[in-house]
């Protein structure tokens, strides 16, 4: 009879599903998209934001005439990017993604690097998208406003249980919200550019406000100036993640794979810049006027318009001034971009379990991030990325302006070193290579994969001068401690396989033990003391004693009167204890045999009852656990425990025998 427990697990995950179905969760590309895409598709919601937001700090005029700049920058960046992962895609279709490209050309110091600043950015995205998407989606349903870290945990845990289904099944609900998404921005921008040009679109509702610098910002120098446009391009980059995702998931797709992955990574790409440029033109045809701090920056009549102010988004002011005259339009577009914002997470809960699995197989992490659970998903990174995401929404209180601010520092750690390896790909290729045709490809190629490391290089270099102290400098140092954690990961690894391997003379010189003293622990007589002690006598060992602990004189007296008087074959030592203790003695004495013949195998079975019931492991074996955990540090000592099952663990095996999480793996 299944318990609720795994009812529970049945409904909310699905059905367990044998290794031979993995075929069926590789992806076609109209689910590949929403799968790996989302993320990039969805910055156009919030990348255009921070631009406006930055160079709104400076006052109005900076962000209505320098907006475009910063955008054409991002999009001229998001093509060398994507032209480059084109390369990397085909070169590297394992899966290894940016890890492997430096892991192979650069060193494994170089592959780690990537990893701890990708795997950072994985939880911050997961942060950012969901943070921002129910802020979107507070301004069509204001209900929701000042629960906001609430609701974004449980979407969190929404998201956790749906890819816990597995790839596939996230991708098939996935699709529908994503592709509304696409065409609903899309229809939007050829709306609102039809309207521009016949003279009908309407200003944004904050366009008669007069937008202020903040009081730090007010009398900047040029040199200030360049600084905080770069600052703002620093942040307009936010659209670029979400790009290395698909180099990531390349064993996701269906055959041909390499060709799949990057006909999605070029899809995307366009896609993306397309909806990017509409929004900013969009944005500064409505005169939308948007504040870091809009009670004090945006004034109405020359007065501060105040805390009651609400200010909306981007994304929400320009769909109100397309859709001036179509309220469905505006909810459509609001709701579908907090859905998208929401989803745009997934691709991550996509990217971080596949690479935390590459790492674990490598030695960086724990090898059961490498484990398959039932629906054939990495489980265990999946719930890993959920909590830290989870814990950095509750920290920053779901605020995505200071979310940003850590985000994007690792994704461009691993564009420059990604792209620096295929340069150095190509190089070793070229040495060689051959064939006239063959080298001319790899020569073009080389030649993308050094402006797209340059180019990333150069970005990166502006992030790090612009936001290390408004944040990227907590995200840095996040990636330096998990680089050092896997460091440790692999030593401990390095260390017990080298302890544990055989050598030649290990097998020559492989020796029995001389005697097997057997030792069977008594507290009193009753079944499970005597179950011990026959499975003891069938061993047949050398020496076969039981002992007691003697902390309450007058018990141990009555013990060896009924053990004398039941004429039980085994001797029956007391050890002494002035200070009551069990634990202590018994190690005291296991060690003194063990000191007076080395060559001894002590084995102690310990009688252990099997309780049903969690409340009950409270009130029994307490002892038993303490005495096996010292024991299990004593050289030259096995503990053997002998189970007597109660009523209460009556019909719990059933409950243990559905798949546990490596089942599938184990091939049970």
């Amino acid at each position: 009879m299944p318990t609720p427990g795994r009812v529970l697990k049945r409904l909310l995950v699905g059905r367990a599903m044998q290794s031979d179905r993995l075929g069926e969760t590789l992806l076609p590309k109209k689910l590949a998209l929403p799968v790996f895409a989302s993320d990039a598709l969805s910055s156009v919601a919030y990348a255009p934001d921070e631009i406006f937001l930055t160079l709104g700090l400076a006052g109005g005029t900076l962000a209505l005439t320098h907006s475009w700049e910063i955008a054409l920058g991002v999009v001229l960046v998001m093509v060398v990017v994507v032209a480059s992962y084109r390369q990397n895609v085909h070169a590297y279709p394992s899966g290894g993604g940016d890890y492997e490209v430096a892991t192979v050309n650069l060193g494994a110091k170089a592959g780690l690097t990537v990893a701890s600043s990708l795997l950072v950015d994985y939880v911050l995205t997961v942060a950012v998208s969901i943070s921002s998407g129910v802020q979107n989606a507070a301004a069509a349903l204001p209900f929701l406003r000042g629960h906001e870290v609430l609701v974004a945990v449980l979407l969190v845990a929404l998201l956790t249980t749906i890819n816990l289904r597995g790839v596939k099944e996230s991708g098939a609900a996935f699709a529908a919200p994503t592709y509304l998404f696409m065409f609903s921005v899309l229809g939007m921008a050829a709306v609102g550019v039809v309207r521009h040009f016949t003279g009908s679109l309407p200003k944004a509702e904050s366009a008669s406000l007069q937008l202020v610098a903040d009081p730090q910002h007010a009398a900047m120098s040029a040199l200030a100036m360049g600084f905080l446009m770069l600052r703002a391009f620093s942040s307009g980059c936010a659209a670029l993640t979400g790009v290395e995702a698909i180099s990531n998931g390349v064993p996701a797709f269906q055959k041909p794979k390499s060709r799949n992955a990057a006909t999605t990574l070029l899809m995307m790409g366009t896609i993306a810049i397309t909806m990017m440029l509409s929004m900013i033109a969009l944005a500064t045809w409505t005169g939308v006027k948007y504040a870091e701090n809009p009670a004090d920056q945006l004034l109405r009549d020359g007065k501060p318009v105040g805390d009651a102010y609400v200010q909306e988004t981007i994304m929400g002011q320009v769909a109100h001034a397309v859709f001036n005259n179509f309220a469905p339009g505006v909810l459509l577009v609001s709701i579908v971009t907090g859905l998208i914002l929401i989803l745009a997470a997934n691709t991550a809960f996509n990217g971080f379990p596949v690479l935390a699995s590459i790492l674990a197989r490598d030695g960086w992490l724990p090898r059961q991030l490498h484990t398959r659970g039932d629906r054939l998903a990495f489980s265990n990174g999946i719930i890993i990325l959920a909590s830290a995401a989870a814990f950095l929404i509750v920290i920053y209180n779901a605020q995505v302006t200071k979310l940003i601010q850590l985000y994007i520092v690792g994704v461009f750690v691993s564009f420059t070193l990604s792209q620096t390896g295929m340069v150095r790909h190509w190089n070793r290729h070229l040495r060689v290579e051959r064939d006239r045709a063959v080298r001319a490809h790899m020569m073009r190629s080389r030649v993308i994969n050094a402006v797209g490391a340059a180019m990333s290089g150069l970005v990166l270099l502006v992030v790090l001068a612009t936001k290390f102290v408004h944040g990227a400098g907590y995200a840095i140092a996040a990636m330096v401690v998990l680089f050092f954690l896997m460091l440790g990961i692999s030593r401990h690894y390095a260390r017990v396989r080298a302890e544990l391997e055989v050598s030649e003379s290990d097998i020559e010189h492989q020796r029995l033990p001389s005697r097997v003293h057997a030792i069977v622990l008594v507290s009193k007589i009753h079944k499970p003391t005597l179950r011990a002690l026959a499975y003891a006598r069938a061993t047949r060992p050398s020496v076969l004693e039981a002992i007691t602990v003697n902390v309450e004189p007058e018990d141990t007296k009555a013990l060896q009167q009924e053990w004398d008087r039941r004429d039980l074959p085994v001797p029956l030592k007391a050890l002494d204890s002035p200070f009551r203790e069990i634990t202590r003695p018994v190690v005291d004495y296991v060690k003194s045999i063990r000191s007076g013949n080395p060559r001894d195998v002590v084995v102690v079975y310990i009688p252990e009852y099997v309780l049903g019931r969690w409340y009950e492991q409270v009130l029994h074996n307490q002892s038993a656990l303490r005495l096996k955990s010292r024991l299990l540090f004593t050289p030259g000592v096995m503990v053997a425990s002998v189970p007597w099952q109660l009523a209460s663990s009556e019909g719990q095996e059933e409950r243990l025998d559905g798949p546990s999480v490596g089942a599938v793996r184990r091939g049970e």
